[in-house]
């Protein structure tokens, strides 16, 4: 990757204390522009609006959509002939990386905002050419085809970055569209590569654009490609600090290669940052995006064994009644922080006393995400011997997969799917069918490995492949164990849980060197922890 020059001699930790020092998180449409990022996308606007628009414009590019909607608003009340201003509403409304398919609303209004910019007489044929791809998105009448429409938005980008090579924001919204249209499936990165290669060419030209470095992280956040984003990981919170959303991107890549005091401190950096901007703005609802940090924050607590930490986010997302928008970020979080503070922490007994929380939330528009808790409770209740209530979550789990199974959602039917063989994996080896559990765990870490996590996750309640090695090591198979625990911690390096089984695991196999380096490992996370307290 070309290096991201000198903003790379800022780190995370030191921006941490400046961020609350100096008030820089301001009422909506206050926002100082040095803390945004550098943005230059000459429009046909007045002066004022296009130094409105240069604004709105960065924002975006950090995902701030409602921030990023209401500053392009304020462009078309500067200058009402600034067609592009529209175009930025209709792009505010197209959440293109997150798990949400467009509601109704948000169709309805991406169509205006495109029909303003259309009839607006004062455009270029570049212009024209933006105005045209996004349009693609917001046909009159919705036809059910959203991941056509996409693909349609990303040919279209394609002929503009192609038209016009020297536009920065048509090579780098080009690479967001082959990011967002990238299947979780294709193992060898094609697109994201390719998206990686434009950013990295914009990159040499514009090192402080919110875009380049945020994009670079999305397009690395794989186990076979996150080191390629680690600069970027480091710099975004330099070049955007005024946005909670740059704060946590970071951790995506922290993650990915177990640097869990980082991913801690980029979330809660990111979570407080939120929390002062909702104050400012007298917000009476907690913003979906602070329990998105809430539940990668207590992820990389448990990897360090920060318990208390951990616990604090679960009973303050039991006081949380009201998060908007109600929508997957919201559903996952509220399902998955609990469901993951009992699984990695093997409190089965815990676990198996899981409920569906809160109860008033529409659980029936995400069974992807209903369905963690029933695979947290079903695991706990098969390992502590309960297997009638195992089967009853397991039950559900099969009537939520095939649920989405014909809703044509192929993905989330597949991350149901991978839960389920995990619950009835357990469920075997409790009623002492060690080999029929053994293949079912197997067929859940095969069928896992084989796709890739969602974007509002910062990885499975627990792998698969890691539950194999525990499921093993329960069977009295501890070479075997050795060998999938190790698998497992290849992709998902330096979790807690992972260690200290491969550490069990080969202290069981008579292998002490490996037992001993295990040991050493479980040792370093808990220094680390020490460290920063």
């Amino acid at each position: 990757m070309i290096p991201l020059k000198s903003i790379l001699t800022v780190s995370l930790l030191s921006l941490t204390g400046l961020l609350y020092a100096d008030g820089d998180h301001r009422h909506s449409g206050d926002f100082d522009q040095s803390k945004l990022g550098q943005v230059a996308f000459p429009v046909s606007c007045t002066p004022t609006a296009q130094a409105g628009f240069n604004q709105a414009l960065a924002i975006l590019h950090s995902f701030w959509y409602d921030e990023a909607e209401k500053a392009f608003r304020r462009v078309i009340a500067t200058d009402s002939d600034c067609a592009m201003g529209y175009w930025g509403i209709a792009m505010s409304l197209y959440h293109q990386l997150w798990a949400t398919v467009p509601t109704a609303e948000a169709l309805r209004q991406g169509h205006t905002a495109v029909a303003q910019a259309q009839s607006s007489a004062v455009k270029t044929a570049r212009e024209q050419a933006y105005i045209d791809a996004v349009s693609i998105l917001y046909p009159a009448n919705d036809d059910g085809n959203y991941s056509g429409r996409k693909q349609a938005y990303q040919n279209a980008m394609k002929q503009i970055y192609t038209q016009y090579p020297d536009d920065h924001e048509a090579a780098v919204f080009y690479a967001l569209a082959l990011i967002s249209n990238a299947s979780p499936k294709d193992k060898t990165y094609a697109k994201q590569k390719q998206a990686l290669q434009i950013l990295q060419r914009v990159l040499d030209l514009a090192p402080e654009h919110p875009g380049v470095a945020h994009y670079i992280i999305h397009s690395s956040d794989y186990p076979e490609l996150a080191r390629l984003g680690l600069d970027a990981a480091r710099a975004y919170t330099h070049i955007a600090p005024a946005v909670p959303h740059a704060l946590h991107m970071p951790s995506h890549i922290f993650i990915r290669l177990g640097q869990w005091q980082e991913a801690a401190q980029s979330n809660l950096t990111a979570y407080q940052a939120a929390h002062t901007h909702a104050q400012k703005n007298a917000q009476t609802a907690t913003w979906d995006q602070q329990l998105h940090f809430m539940d990668y924050m207590l992820y990389a607590y448990l990897q360090v064994g920060e318990t208390q930490k951990a616990y604090d986010i679960v009973q303050q997302l039991r006081a949380i009644s009201n998060a908007q928008p109600q929508n997957t970020t919201v559903a996952y979080a509220y399902a998955a922080i609990p469901a993951r503070y009992a699984v990695e922490r093997g409190a089965w007994h815990e676990a198996a006393r899981l409920r569906i929380y809160p109860t008033a939330f529409p659980w029936q528009s995400f069974g992807w995400c209903e369905a963690i808790t029933h695979f947290a409770h079903g695991v706990g209740a098969a390992r502590t011997g309960n297997t009638a209530a195992a089967k009853i979550s397991l039950g559900r789990l099969e009537t939520l997969r095939d649920a989405d199974q014909i809703a044509g959602k192929d993905y989330t039917a597949d991350q149901i799917e991978i839960q389920r063989l995990g619950v009835a994996a357990w469920i075997a080896a409790a009623e002492g069918q060690a080999d029929q559990a053994v293949q079912l765990m197997s067929a859940s870490a095969a069928l896992e490995d084989s796709t890739e996590k969602d974007n509002v996750t910062p990885g499975a309640v627990i792998p698969a492949r890691e539950l194999l090695g525990e499921l093993l090591l329960t069977l009295q198979r501890p070479a075997e164990a050795l060998q999938e625990l190790e698998a497992s911690l290849q992709r998902t390096p330096n979790r807690r849980n992972g260690i200290d089984q491969a550490a069990r695991a080969a202290k069981l196999a008579g292998d002490p060197s490996k037992a001993a380096y295990y040991a050493q490992q479980l040792g370093k996370l808990t220094a680390a922890h020490q460290l920063h307290r």
